[in-house]
């Protein structure tokens, strides 16, 4: 059975290429019928946060990428990471390294005054002598020496590098913490993982991982490593590109399937599709499809994809992303009519959801800001009043209200008073609205009902005089 996993490291926020990671292994354990585990790698104890991994734990839950298992914590392992050192050192695997800092720097410098590769150069791989007094030793894994690594990434394609080119990395700090390498492999090793679907900045730990888990006499997993994500002036993603963590978007009011679908794209393909339901997504997905070339994120690409997902929800669906943009402005939903229909009725005009709920807002509360251009253009007119006093009472008589109906009596308003639909429409729209943005004022005039609508066009009338 497929069991893949999403392994972030707590440092910080879930970015965009993290998202995409956990959405390439999400995708490929839900098409294979497979397990999704969640790994938390916090073994970095300096830099690891409870409020980055709260970070990460929210943006998966927005996105709604369910792991079946997990989370699973780095630092709740550390017993069993020992025991495996212990065990390698007692068979040869690993060896105590009495290195210190100086050492280490000294032949740094004269590697690479001979500009040659700086490596550790295993001269306590063999060490049986006295350890040297004051110094900690590290635990390095013995590397082969001889021989190749090959790896058959599924992305990739063959790689292969020759043992000679590694050195003994240390898997065991000198407090007795483990590594980042050294723990990956004991974890993918224990949690069954198939196959590992990372970024490809871990192309080159991937030999050592490899050479690891064949020191535990277990095959390795099949690698996937995905092209790095790049902002679109070709560098990699970082803050000063925009909004690089999951929950930003989330506060921008993008839709979590417009995010996962432009994330999709960003480096694979179904023919020329563009827009994916999740079912598509999940149906089509193939890691044979991934483009070996960086993706560069385009903003306007992704606030499209976003908008196309707005459109293709009803607003019922739509509504219980809506309403907390609307409620952390302040506003009171029991105060107008159903979220559902004003969503539906907006959706077309709105690229995200913030801007659907700032949209509704004259939907929940009379306006008490008209647009002092257009008060001047439509309302500071001689026939102002009278259409819209002409018009009041036309819509006091209707007992249909409904769009056809509140249409005829703006048509019977603008015939009793020799004037176009245009000096009735706009007139209306601002003493409804406060602006002249809307949707048909009809259709607007029905949603917000007759009660409010007869309140406003009263206000309005009181307000010319």
């Amino acid at each position: 059975m497929v069991r893949t996993r999403f392994a972030p490291s707590p440092t910080g926020y879930l970015h965009i290429g993290g998202a995409r990671t956990a959405l390439f292994s999400w995708l490929y354990a839900r098409k294979h019928g497979g397990t999704f585990v969640l790994r938390i790698e916090d073994t970095d104890l300096e830099r690891s946060t409870p409020e980055s991994v709260d970070a990460i734990l929210q943006g998966m839950a927005w996105l709604n990428l369910d792991y079946d298992e997990g989370p699973f914590y780095q630092t709740q392992r550390f017993d069993r990471y020992n025991e495996i050192i212990q065990q390698w050192l007692a068979e040869g695997k690993a060896y105590y390294c009495y290195a210190s800092q100086e050492e280490l720097d000294a032949l740094r410098e004269t590697q690479m005054a001979r500009k040659e590769k700086p490596r550790y150069d295993g001269r306590y791989r063999d060490f049986t002598g006295t350890p040297p007094a004051g110094i900690k030793p590290v635990v390095r894994f013995k590397n082969p020496t001889e021989g190749e690594v090959v790896i058959n990434d599924m992305v990739k394609g063959r790689v292969v590098v020759q043992n000679s080119e590694l050195d003994d990395l240390i898997i065991q700090r000198s407090d007795g913490s483990p590594t980042y390498n050294f723990t990956v492999v004991v974890d993918d090793w224990e949690m069954k993982i198939t196959h590992v679907i990372r970024g490809d900045d871990h192309l080159n730990n991937t030999p050592r991982q490899i050479n690891m888990l064949k020191a535990l006499g277990v095959e390795p997993p099949i690698y996937a490593h995905l092209p790095m994500v790049l902002g679109e002036d070709g560098q990699r993603l970082s803050k000063r590109h925009g909004a690089v963590s999951v929950l930003q978007y989330k506060e921008a009011g993008y839709l979590p399937d417009g995010l996962l679908n432009y994330l999709a794209r960003l480096g694979w393909s179904h023919g020329d599709q563009e827009i994916f339901s999740r079912e598509e997504l999940i149906q089509y997905f193939d890691l044979g499809h991934i483009n070996g070339a960086p993706g560069k994120f385009d903003a306007d690409k992704c606030l499209w994809t976003n908008q196309q997902h707005m459109l293709m929800h009803s607003g019922l669906a739509l509504a219980p992303h809506v309403a907390p943009h609307l409620v952390a402005a302040g506003i009171d939903l029991e105060q107008g009519p159903e979220l559902p229909v004003v969503c539906e009725l907006l959706k077309e005009r709105a690229k995200t959801l913030a801007e659907l709920a700032m949209q509704a807002h004259y939907f929940y509360g009379d306006p008490v800001v008209f647009d002092n251009a257009l008060v001047e253009k439509y309302w500071q007119t001689e026939s102002a009043k009278g259409v819209l006093s002409h018009l009041s009472n036309q819509l006091a008589l209707l007992d249909d209200w409904s769009v056809a109906g509140i249409h005829d009596a703006m048509a019977t308003a603008a015939k009793d008073n020799g004037v176009k639909m245009g000096q009735v429409g706009m007139p209306f729209r601002l003493a409804l609205t406060g602006s002249g943005q809307s949707p048909a004022i009809d259709e607007v005039a029905m949603v917000l009902g007759k009660t409010v609508v007869l309140r406003r066009l009263a206000h309005a009338i009181s307000l010319l005089g």
